[in-house]
C-alpha cells in the first residue's frame, strides 16, 4: 500500500527529478486529531474539578471568618444574640463567591450556641457548608454526582473520605 505518491517532471534538457512529498497525508491528520481527543477527554473532567475545589474554597473560608466574628461577638456581649443595638454578625447575609452565608434557622441561635451555613449558588449549588460554636464542620451535597456529604468535616474534594 503506497502512502505517498512520488512524481516526476520532466526538467528542460529531458532529464526526469522527483519531487519530494509535501504536506500530510490524511492519515496522520486523523492520528493527531485522535490524540489530541483523548487528551482533551482526560484532562477536562480533572480541570473541571479544579475550578469547583477552588469555587468551594470561598464558602469554607467565609464560614471560617464568620465564625471567628460570631466570637468576637461573644467575647464583647457574652451572647450570640443581638444585645441592645449590637447586631450579631450571622444576622447579616454575606455574599462570599458563590456562596451565601447566614445562621441557620433550625437550630435557631440562642445566647450561647449558633450553627452558621455556607449555601451555594451558580457552580457550587448543591452544596452547603455548616459549621457550629464547638467548630464541627460538615456538610450537605444533593444533585451533584460523585460527591458526598459528611457529618464530620467539610467536603472539598471529589471522593474525599468522611472521618470516623
Amino acid at each position: 500500500m503506497q502512502i505517498r505518491s512520488m512524481s516526476t517532471a520532466k526538467q528542460p534538457g529531458g532529464e526526469r527529478r522527483v519531487r519530494r512529498p509535501t504536506g500530510f497525508t490524511l492519515i496522520e491528520v486523523m492520528v493527531t486529531v485522535a490524540i489530541v481527543a483523548i487528551l482533551a477527554a482526560v484532562a477536562l473532567p480533572s480541570y473541571r474539578d479544579y475550578v469547583l475545589r477552588g469555587q468551594l474554597v470561598d464558602g469554607t473560608n467565609g464560614l471560617a471568618a464568620l465564625r471567628a466574628d460570631m466570637e468576637r461577638f461573644y467575647q464583647d456581649n457574652r451572647s450570640y444574640l443581638k444585645t441592645g443595638s449590637f447586631v450579631a454578625p450571622c444576622n447579616k447575609t454575606n455574599v462570599v463567591g458563590y456562596f451565601t452565608l447566614s445562621c441557620t434557622t433550625s437550630p435557631a441561635a440562642t445566647a450561647t450556641t449558633y450553627k452558621l451555613q455556607a449555601v451555594g449558588s451558580g457552580p457550587t449549588n448543591g452544596f452547603t457548608f455548616y459549621v457550629d460554636q464547638l467548630g464541627v464542620q460538615s456538610t450537605t451535597i444533593s444533585s451533584v454526582s460523585g460527591w458526598t456529604g459528611c457529618d464530620k468535616a467539610w467536603v472539598t474534594r471529589r471522593g474525599q473520605a468522611c472521618p470516623t
